[in-house]
């Protein structure tokens, strides 16, 4: 795997989410040989191919633009004229993307979008299907950027910075209480934007997410043991052991615990370069194994903190001592490899 991992490296570039999803495939492979000689069952695999374009139409939604894409899914910007008009975001399996599996995994996100009532998280507006058999939902469209591009552009301080983590925190409380874990909170799946003047943050991406209890969806859908879920930077110790069978809420504490280290000292726990030069292997042990330093420790050892102060509206002198004491004891709480020695809430955090 070492050598792969070199070879990753060099083709993959800075595309780690790209590496990571490839070198646990091969990691599955070298463990179950038949995994990736098995073929994908695909729906109407035989069936017309649907182009998808700009001004083109899905249902009654007009494509407008582009908003981006991840695993299974693109998003765009559309238009309804009829019974109302309105913006939105849509969302649609990608082409060839329509196996069992992922239509099981995408119809078990628009189920728990739909389960969710709360300001902090983008509303489910319609869902469908494509002429050509394309599942597709309509969400609200939020026109926000990443949290912690929000709080640097706006540089708004410490106490500013905790008031939108607390709206975070009580949306994914909101979430648990719907019996759903997201598995993948991060900044790019948060996103700031000001209603009435007002910085609101709402969760958008329900991609991965997991039900306790009820499952969100009557088709199967398999998480094998050695499966990456999530995004590396922000996942919890039991998801870097590959088990996803082993998570629950406190899982989301931690990834909470990461957002708010990022938003109070500029950085991920663990050093980005550091990370982003390992192998896949070593950035799992990293998160199960080693203790980060406390968010204070990093400010006060940066090289950049006077521009991570100026973000924050604080004197370099200052930042660290603000955060050190009750936000480092928040922080590293959160981050506690241990599950039953987190916060055991959200809300708790």
């Amino acid at each position: 795997m070492e050598a792969i991992s070199v070879y990753l490296q060099q083709v993959c570039g800075k595309n780690l989410a790209l590496r990571d999803r490839v070198e646990a495939l091969l990691r599955v492979d070298i463990e179950q040989p038949e995994f990736l000689e098995a073929p994908v069952a695909c729906i109407d695999a035989d069936g017309p191919s649907e182009a998808v374009s700009i001004g083109g139409y899905i249902g009654p939604y007009k494509l407008l633009q582009e908003l981006g894409e991840g695993g299974m899914g693109v998003v765009f910007v559309a238009e309804q004229t009829d019974p109302v008009q309105r913006r939105a975001a849509l969302k649609l399996i990608r082409p060839g993307m329509d196996s069992r599996q992922v239509i099981a995994r995408f119809e078990a996100e628009r189920q728990a979008l739909a389960l969710m009532d709360h300001p902090g998280i983008a509303r489910i507006l319609d869902a469908g299907t494509s002429d050509s058999g394309r599942p597709y939902f309509v969400m609200e469209l939020v026109r926000g950027i990443p949290i912690h591009e929000y709080c640097d552009q706006h540089q708004l301080t410490l106490n500013e910075r905790l008031q939108l983590f607390l709206q975070v925190c009580h949306a994914v409380q909101h979430a648990h209480l719907k019996g759903v874990i997201h598995r993948d909170l991060k900044p790019s799946n948060i996103l700031v934007a000001n209603y009435d003047e007002v910085a609101v943050a709402k969760i958008i991406d329900f991609g991965v997410a997991k039900a306790i209890g009820q499952p969100l969806t009557e088709k199967t859908m398999f998480t094998q043991v050695g499966q990456l879920v999530g995004t590396i930077e922000y996942m919890s110790p039991e998801q870097a052991k590959l088990n996803q069978l082993d998570v629950d809420t406190r899982t989301d504490v931690y990834s909470l615990g990461v957002l708010l280290y990022e938003l109070l000292a500029g950085e991920t726990p663990f050093e980005r370069e550091r990370m982003h030069s390992a192998a896949l292997d070593e950035r799992l042990r990293i998160i199960r194994e080693e203790d980060p330093p406390p968010p204070s420790t990093r400010l006060s050892t940066s090289g950049s903190l006077p521009s991570f102060a100026a973000r924050r509206h604080t004197e370099p002198k200052s930042l660290a001592a603000i955060v050190r004491g009750e936000l480092d004891w928040i922080v590293m709480m959160a981050l506690e490899k241990e599950r039953t020695r987190r916060y055991q809430t959200a809300n708790g955090l």
